[in-house]
């Protein structure tokens, strides 16, 4: 493979990465609720679940899904009920205030976090299908292992420093303290959007 076309790829998977959606959402409420710490598990989450998709994908899993098209209807059901399950657990504590978070600790486990950021990620087979139009013009199939885990380490990277760079930005003071006075609305407006998302996942 190229180094044309492992730049192409970084950077229109760099593009997806920091383009709003679930992932900027979640890092940005939990980095400024619960500190970088657990900001940045669930950075370390999103990743994995990226590298689970691009794995599977590079697999032959793409194919799989127009084979069996109802399979990927079953995965985008899940993933929207996660979604929408993410949407609700943040209207409901909209109005409770920001805890105190202790400089290196977290209200939320690292384990926790890791997995609400893997969850969130995996459970959206449509990532699957973003990286099968990509992967068509510039992975080849006969790719050698190691260049296929070069890719990997390529889109891991792009997802957990985007990720745990948005975390850690909002989990400063300032940040805090600006998220802190519109929490109730801020929040009410992510969790409408992160269901929207969800829906279009599942209608799309």
């Amino acid at each position: 493979m190229t180094a044309a076309a492992l730049l192409a790829l970084w950077a229109i998977h760099l593009a997806a990465v920091v383009s709003p959606g679930p992932a900027f959402v979640l890092c940005l409420r939990t980095g400024a609720s619960e500190g970088f710490r657990a900001g940045a598990g669930v950075a370390l989450g999103l990743a994995l679940g990226v590298v689970v998709w691009a794995a599977a994908t590079m697999a032959g899993l793409a194919l799989l899904f127009q084979v069996a098209p109802w399979l990927f209807v079953g995965l985008k059901v899940v993933g929207a009920l996660f979604l929408l399950w993410i949407a609700l657990g943040m209207w409901r504590h909209a109005a409770e205030p920001l805890p105190d978070v202790a400089p290196g600790a977290a209200p939320r486990g690292l384990l926790s976090a890791v997995s609400l950021g893997f969850l969130t990620n995996v459970t959206n087979p449509k990532t699957a299908v973003f990286f099968g139009a990509i992967f068509v013009g510039l992975v080849p199939a006969d790719l050698p292992l190691r260049e296929r885990g070069l890719i990997l380490a390529i889109l891991f990277g792009n997802e957990v420093v985007w990720d745990a760079l948005v975390a850690r930005v909002f989990s400063l003071r300032p940040a805090r303290a600006a998220y802190g006075r519109v929490k109730a609305g801020l929040d009410r407006l992510f969790g409408g959007l992160i269901a929207l998302l969800g829906l279009r996942i599942a209608l799309t």
